[in-house]
Parts: C-alpha cells; sequence; structure tokens
C-alpha cells in the first residue's frame, strides 16, 4: 500500500530544485512564535487566504520550488512537505495539495495557498475564508519517506521485501510518432538491486470535490488547560474571556475563548488584543 501511495505522488516532472524533510527550530513570523513539529494527524479550522510566496520559481523552506501556478500551501507548523485536504465551509469545495512552505505571516490565518489552490477552491482575491484542513497521514507519511532529511526506521519483513520506483527510458515502438522526448516508463525494482528514487518535484491530482457548505462562527481561543485555577488565570488576561467546560468527567479540559464574532474584522480585533496580552497561542477557528 506505502508503495502505490509514494508512486501516485511522484507525478511530476523533474525540474527545479530538489526537495527535502523539515521540521525546523522555532521562528518568529509576523511578531509571533511559532513552532514546528511533526504531526500526521492535525485537523484544524480557521481562516484561509492566498499565500504571496516566495516568488515564481523561489525556493520554498524545504527547497522546494514554488509556483502560483500550483496548488501548493503555507502552514506555520507542519512538517514539509505533507499533505492536506483543505475544505471550504463556505461553498463546499475540498482539495487535496501539499504543503511545501511556511507561512502565513498573519497569525490569524491558518493556512496559505498559492493563487491555483485558492481558485479552485474559491478563496477570493483579498479576502479571509472559513477553512477545516485534515492532514492525510498515510499519503503525509509516504512523500517524507521519499526526500531526503528524514530518518526512517527500518523493518525487516523477509516476505514482503520494500519496492521502489524507477524511471527507465525506452525508444518509441516502430511507426509511433515521436516528439523529440521519450516518455519514463515506471518500473518497479526491488530497493536491494537499486537505490530509492529521489523525486526533484512531486504533484498532486488538483482534484476538487463538491460538498455541502457548512459556516461557521468565529471564535478567537486562547488555550484548553486541564486545570481550573490555570484556565481562570489565562481568561483574566484578556478581558471578555469565558470558560467552558469540555470532556468527561475523567478527561475534563476547560477551554478559553473569546467570541463568538459576525465578522474576520471582529475577530482579527480580539486576536490581536490577545496578542498583546502575551497570550502567543491564542488563533482564530471555526465552531
Amino acid at each position: 500500500m506505502r508503495a502505490l501511495l509514494l508512486a501516485g505522488l511522484l507525478l511530476a516532472g523533474c525540474s527545479g530544485p530538489a526537495p527535502r524533510y523539515v521540521v525546523g527550530e522555532p521562528y518568529r513570523m509576523g511578531g509571533v512564535w511559532s513552532y514546528p513539529r511533526e504531526d500526521f494527524s492535525l485537523t484544524e479550522t480557521g481562516l484561509a487566504t492566498r499565500q504571496a510566496g516566495p516568488g515564481w520559481n523561489a525556493t520554498t523552506a524545504n527547497g522546494e520550488a514554488w509556483s502560483g501556478s500550483r496548488a501548493l500551501a503555507a502552514h506555520r507548523t507542519l512538517q514539509l512537505p505533507a499533505v492536506v485536504t483543505v475544505t471550504n465551509l463556505e461553498n463546499g469545495r475540498s482539495l487535496t495539495l501539499r504543503v511545501n512552505d511556511r507561512g502565513p505571516v498573519n497569525p490569524g490565518r491558518v493556512i496559505g495557498l498559492s493563487d491555483r489552490a485558492a481558485d479552485l477552491l474559491g478563496v477570493p482575491a483579498g479576502a479571509a475564508t472559513q477553512v477545516r484542513l485534515a492532514v492525510d497521514g498515510d499519503r503525509s507519511r509516504a512523500l517524507s519517506d521519499a526526500v531526503p532529511g528524514r530518518e526512517v526506521p527500518r523493518v525487516a519483513i523477509e516476505t514482503a521485501p520494500r519496492a521502489a520506483v524507477a524511471a527507465e527510458s525506452l525508444e518509441p515502438p516502430p511507426g509511433a510518432r515521436s516528439s523529440g522526448s521519450v516518455a519514463p516508463v515506471a518500473t518497479r525494482v526491488a530497493a536491494e538491486e537499486a537505490p530509492a528514487a529521489r523525486p526533484r518535484d512531486v504533484a498532486l491530482p488538483e482534484t476538487v470535490s463538491q460538498g455541502s457548505p457548512q459556516p461557521g462562527r468565529l471564535y478567537v481561543e486562547l488555550g484548553t488547560l486541564s486545570r481550573p485555577d490555570s484556565a481562570q488565570r489565562l481568561a483574566a488576561r484578556v478581558p471578555g474571556a469565558r470558560i467552558e467546560t469540555i470532556g468527561t468527567r475523567r478527561d475534563r479540559q476547560y477551554r478559553v475563548r473569546l467570541g463568538p464574532y459576525p465578522d474576520v474584522t471582529g475577530a482579527d480585533a480580539a486576536l490581536e488584543r490577545s496578542l498583546s496580552a502575551g497570550v502567543s497561542g491564542a488563533r482564530i477557528l471555526v465552531d
């Protein structure tokens, strides 16, 4: 199954710099510190915006080439590269795409989309749109295993040797038209016989699925804590914050929130107040 997932990811050409696997150290962007971590099961909501990107064909945070004409994305903390499914909650469109850069600069935005990804999802230029994103764990692991920089545990399974995808150039058959270039033909070889191919660029099919719109209300979440006294201290730092008890009696937690807000302007203002009060983990979410 892993080999099939990997083969499905290695679909793009070989132009551009070689990607590498990156988690990275904490960094400051847009006045807020972010702490990257490896997470293959992340699901979150928030506001999406168009990502300016580092420039046409410029190098991203994990050494790839950025292009506004491809469905790409930027995230502040996910491992790079990663595969996520983004759903526009306002129109119901979903798209699976590749995350290969850091951002957005605005801490009130959960993901930055390339122009192509934003167009496919129906995110207007200059606007913030309610979205839900979910990491595709299997494809993200297969993708991260395919690029340099990540140590993958080796498990010896004699009955199921690991396979790799390699490319072999074949001459066109007699009578076939040729455009001057020879198309690569994928063949599977055993890892012991040939080294795994290192992709220089990876793309996903730009397939948009249509579901029902599910817009929600905007909140600013200051944090979720396990102790009520800690939650009370956090709520006291930002006027108007309230505490919500969630979970079962054995696993009770205390969520500190502001809102709901009728529009993005109100949520942005509340987030700014929270950050100014020193609550660096505050974020805008949709519920």
